[in-house]
């Protein structure tokens, strides 16, 4: 078995990247994703470069079946086991509102105040039990859940994270007579205070596991059908992959799981290139999500809103998403602005050249109309040729006849207003975080970024892209590349000077010894392990915590115990970098420890995907004319994937592959690197 595969199920199309370690060679493959069943889609792409299932070692899944399931809010029918006095937590949020400036806003929590049931107990937040659970209530009200015919159960009891015992019991209560084994209880998926923010995440899991269990099992079983017998791993929303076992049991974890390979994938190919400061821009068919990697480390955030009032605190790649992706619609709004997304056309039925029945023009309308995509070569393998005809009128129709612009002038303000959105989310996750862009290189991947890549660069003020070598599939190859990665949290919340330290580094060493016990239970080979140690902490006043890396020594798997002025001084050096300063006299306050356990997997040498000889000469198809600003101008046409490695292009020029096009504008040049990717850059620089 020498093949690794890795599969992204996106909006609009199933990627597939399959590397054979053997012969150092990969295949790419893209496909329509099926809905409302996307394992249709992943077993079709799989099929098309891969006969026999029994030569694959590993198969990694990233994932949106998750994600998904709650911005559609097509979970599962579950209820809710709180303390007495606690039902509302979910619907009362932090009391914020849709629109902040409005003062109106509906929210409905994904359970129904009816299913929200309440036992007497009661844990303080020092962890002092002051009224056992009444067990008997507790089987009351599952029997209550399971005769509304709930499909999964959350156990949400205050203050679990300081002492979990009420709770353990009320779970083993509730295991014992609930028919499936979708029962989540806060103090294992978020043992970490603030209530709301633990009782979401807890909830969010339990409405995700009959969905995203049965999807993953489905897929298992097939895999296994046809003759699979290797290690099937799903990508995390940190860029990590875990088991099936867990991802069944935690599916909250595998939210933006596909995005976050694309940014791992990403951060690999640019460091092995000689880029440590990059932005991505992966622009599928319905979204474009925008993520930054500074120095080589992708930035994680500890929580994150999947909608509105549905968060998940866990650990996830900041990823900033926008629907501007190539089946976003283009409309005008009442008041005669050009408006694009955030409604997609998705895969079915696709944008208007797609001819299977939408009638509003898209993104990729526009590129098509204005020659950019090659209407005989659609990627995909959907469809022999794209209808230029009938995205033209559409565009005509929704956008020209309302602006009083001509059928082209309509196509290149909608590629104006997309281009624009997307240089705002670039801008979010740079200029406003304190990051140059002009220090970075920009990404563009999925299956449209590189159409625009020229665009960006302009708007952005980026000085360089680097398109990868098979930027339609990016994140699935970042599913081959990510390593395997257990995160842990559990809330201390005591002063620095009261801290018990021994207590502490029991903490941790519970956390590595899971996270070890994990590793090991894996079938993939690991070049080493790694714990990264942090502690949440802030000045006593403070609500919002800095990430404080803790300094600690590991002996194999047994972790020593940190000293309080290490602590101190990584508090001290973690606050000045944030904010530039230090509060004399201030008490310092550790709220959390997180740990995270790292089995670092190989990743293969991306000089096999560099081309092996050819020309440019060989590489070039052609000429037509693709409009570019206010003209059309006499366009070359390479194949892409045969252009050798030092190759230079002058723009304008189209570079065409089976995933994807990249543009080179006119005033931009492309150069082939060692490693098959496309370095673009703009002339006067």
């Amino acid at each position: 078995m020498s093949k690794m595969v890795g599969v992204d199920v996106g909006g609009t199309f199933t990627d597939v990247f399959v590397l054979d370690e053997a012969t150092g060679t990969a295949e790419v493959a893209k496909v329509p994703t099926t809905r409302p069943d996307q394992s249709g889609g992943f077993l079709d792409g799989i099929g098309q470069q891969v006969d026999d299932l029994s030569t694959v070692a590993a198969v990694v899944h990233g994932t949106t079946a998750g994600t998904n399931a709650l911005l559609e809010r097509k979970g599962a029918k579950i209820g809710v086991i709180t303390t007495h006095g606690l039902r509302d937590v979910l619907e009362m949020r932090r009391r914020d509102r849709p629109r902040t400036w409005g003062l109106r806003g509906d929210f409905e929590p994904v359970v129904p105040r009816n299913l929200r049931l309440e036992v007497p107990e009661r844990t303080l937040a020092d962890g002092t039990i002051r009224t056992p659970v009444d067990l008997d209530a507790v089987k009351a009200a599952a029997q209550e859940l399971i005769d509304a015919d709930c499909k999964a159960v959350a156990i949400l009891l205050a203050n679990a994270y300081a002492n979990p015992e009420n709770e353990a019991k009320a779970v083993e209560a509730v295991r014992a007579m609930w028919p499936n084994d979708h029962v989540s209880c806060s103090s294992e998926i978020l043992p970490e205070i603030r209530e709301f923010e633990r009782f979401s995440t807890t909830a969010l899991n339990a409405y995700l596991q009959p969905e995203v269990s049965g999807y993953i099992n489905r897929l298992d079983r097939a895999l296994t059908k046809g003759g699979f017998d290797g290690e099937f791993m799903i990508v995390q929303s940190n860029g990590g992959v875990m088991g099936t076992d867990t991802a069944c049991r935690l599916p909250i974890r595998t939210a933006l799981s596909g995005p976050a390979a694309g940014v791992i994938a990403a951060g690999h190919i640019a460091k092995t290139a000689g880029f440590e400061n990059v932005i991505t821009g992966d622009m599928g068919g319905t979204s474009f999500d925008v993520a930054l990697i500074a120095k080589g480390q992708s930035m994680l955030s500890p929580q994150t809103s999947i909608d509105f009032g549905m968060v998940v605190r866990n650990p996830m790649i900041e990823i900033t998403t926008i629907g501007a992706g190539g089946g976003s619609i283009a409309w005008v709004d009442k008041g005669g602005l050009l408006n694009i997304g955030p409604e997609s056309a998705g895969s079915t039925p696709g944008p208007v050249a797609y001819g299977q029945g939408n009638d509003r023009p898209t993104v990729t309308d526009a590129n098509v109309v204005l020659s950019r995509i090659d209407p005989e070569s659609p990627i995909g393998g959907k469809l022999d040729r794209l209808d230029v005809d009938a995205a033209a009128t559409a565009i005509d129709t929704h956008v020209g006849s309302k602006l009083g612009l001509s059928t082209v002038e309509a196509a290149e303000a909608i590629l104006r207003v997309a281009n624009s959105r997307m240089a705002g989310a670039i801008r979010l996750v740079s200029i406003e975080r304190g990051f140059d862009p002009k220090r970075f290189a920009f990404m563009p991947f999925g299956g449209g970024g590189a159409l625009h890549t020229g665009a960006i660069l302009k708007e952005v003020g980026i000085g360089s892209a680097i398109v990868p070598r098979y930027p339609g599939v990016t994140s699935a190859m970042g599913c081959v590349i990510a390593d395997m990665r257990q995160d842990f949290v559990q809330t201390i919340n005591t002063l620095t000077a009261t801290l018990d330290t021994d207590a502490l580094r029991d903490v941790m060493q519970r956390h590595i010894d899971g996270g070890m016990a994990l590793l090991n239970a894996a079938r993939s080979r690991f070049e080493a392990r790694d714990i990264v140690v942090e502690l949440d902490m802030a000045y006593v006043g403070q609500t919002h915590t800095v990430a404080v890396p803790l300094p600690v020594t590991v002996d194999g798997t047994t972790v020593a115990a940190p000293t309080i002025a290490d602590i101190g001084a990584a508090f001290d050096a973690a606050y000045q970098a944030t904010y530039g300063r230090l509060l004399k006299n201030g008490t310092r306050r550790v709220m959390n420890l997180r740990t995270a356990v790292i089995g670092r997997r190989p990743k293969f040498d991306l000089t096999t995907l560099a081309p092996k000889g050819g020309g440019v000469d060989a590489a070039k198809t052609g000429t037509r004319q693709v409009h570019f600003g206010d003209t059309w101008h006499e366009t070359t046409i390479y194949k892409r994937l045969d252009l050798p490695v030092g190759a230079e292009i002058s723009g304008p020029a189209i570079l065409v592959q089976p995933d994807t096009t990249v543009l080179v504008d006119p005033g931009l040049s492309a150069r082939v690197d060692t490693y098959g990717n496309t370095i673009i850059t703009r002339d006067e620089e």
